[in-house]
């Protein structure tokens, strides 16, 4: 009888846990209320502060060149075991985002879809406007602003497992009753790398190249334990685990990248890109804006196609802003 009490207890209590959910819907129309009411918040990297920094100086120079960006696929064919591809397919627009917050002037020159049926309809007297004569769309040669540079280009790497590893400890007595207990850390790395080229819109020369990758840094940690009290069994654990944002890892890569190519656009030194703690040019004494090198003009060689090393303003560290980034902790 007591077996059926209990039985009958958890079921009961099942039954209320499963009466949260309805099929009827509420006054307002939902079944349900969503979980979660987190803000909207900005989508920063590391390298965005710099980008706006560069974009302060185009203004003040009053120079910036017309930008168009095309095709950034995902050229690692990777698929994610719950199904879609493991890494954004949205990497043109990060692009577009990161040359936005440089202060460059884009051309739309990715999806014209719009712009060419409206031509379509405008070339058959289907558009009206009111500002134009007899209150129809007119063609007229010249209307679009051409590009200077467009960028083209890739995700090329996607690298699992560079290298793992864990420890995993178990303690307890011999005898049974006794209290025992394990603890388990993972740890594994993992990168993304692209390679973008610059190219004069004009010529169709290839003016920059830039090949950076990035890695990707991910940590599950668990423990627990089993005792016996009296006539009470205790079995409770615990863990945890903290992956880096992969898409947020390209779009840094990205936004790294753009930083470089429009520091040679404007006629930047990249270690002097800008005044402050910056993932380029590391930390200097000079407040405010650029220093600007003697003798450097935009996209001007041998600072474009024959870089003296493959650290240029780089240097492999970034260590100073590795805080920064979501999903890691040092």
């Amino acid at each position: 009888m007591t077996s059926l009490k209990r039985l009958l207890t958890a079921a009961a209590g099942a039954l209320s846990v499963a009466a949260c959910a309805t099929s009827n819907p509420g006054a307002d129309g939902l079944y349900a209320t969503p979980t979660g009411n987190a803000p909207v918040t900005a989508n920063p990297t590391p390298y965005s502060e710099a980008l706006v920094c560069m974009a302060n100086h185009a203004r003040a120079r009053g120079y910036a060149p017309r930008i168009a960006v095309g095709r950034i696929a995902d050229y690692t064919g990777q698929i994610a075991p719950e199904g879609g591809m493991r890494v954004t397919q949205g990497a043109a627009l990060m692009a577009m985002s990161a040359f936005a917050k440089a202060g460059a002037r884009l051309v739309e020159r990715y999806d014209t879809s719009v712009a060419e049926l409206e031509l379509r309809y405008a070339n058959s007297q289907l558009l009206g406007d009111a500002a134009e004569a007899q209150g129809l769309r007119q063609i007229h040669a010249g209307a679009m602003p051409a590009s200077d540079y467009y960028l083209v280009g890739g995700i090329t790497e996607l690298n699992a497992n560079i290298r793992s590893n864990g420890q995993d400890v178990f303690a307890g007595d011999s005898v049974d009753s006794d209290p025992s207990g394990f603890f388990s850390r993972r740890l594994f790395v993992m990168n993304v790398g692209l390679d973008l080229r610059l190219i004069d819109s004009r010529t169709l020369e290839v003016v920059d190249v830039i090949s950076y990758q990035k890695q990707i840094l991910g940590r599950e940690v668990s423990a627990g334990v089993f005792a016996f009290f009296g006539d009470v069994v205790l079995d409770a654990s615990a863990g945890g685990s903290s992956l880096e944002p992969i898409q947020l890892a390209v779009r840094s890569v990205i936004e790294r990248a753009v930083l470089e190519i429009s520091a040679q656009l404007y006629g930047v030194a990249p270690e002097a890109t800008c005044a402050f703690d910056d993932p380029i040019g590391g930390s200097t004494n000079v407040t405010g804006g650029i220093q600007t090198a003697t003798n450097y003009a935009p996209m001007e060689a041998p600072y474009v196609q024959a870089r003296s090393s493959v650290d240029r303003g780089h240097e492999r560290r970034d260590a100073d802003i590795r805080a920064q980034l979501r999903g890691t902790y040092q």
